[in-house]
């Protein structure tokens, strides 16, 4: 479990564009902003957010998120205005 201090740098990090983000952290960030795992088949993993209204597939790239799956990410968090909501 990734502490909310920590996920706060990371929603950080994959806005600023900056650094690499590891896969693990990268799928904390998803359940965070509402993702929910729907399926898996091999490295590939499928999450879905309502507010998005797509599948978003990731997969890691070694320990680390792909870049562009980062950059895909941001995109979304910015169209869809997700955030990490009230703290705990």
């Amino acid at each position: 479990m990734v502490s909310r201090r920590a996920l706060i740098g990371i929603y950080e990090r994959v806005l600023s564009g900056e650094g690499t983000v590891s896969f693990r952290d990268f799928e904390s960030l998803l359940l965070a902003l509402g993702f929910v795992l729907k399926a898996q088949k091999g490295s590939h993993r499928i999450w879905l957010n309502p507010a998005v209204g797509r599948p978003f597939p990731v997969q890691p790239d070694g320990s680390n998120a792909k870049r562009y799956q980062v950059r895909q990410l941001r995109d979304i968090i910015r169209r869809c205005n997700l955030t990490l909501g009230p703290g705990e």
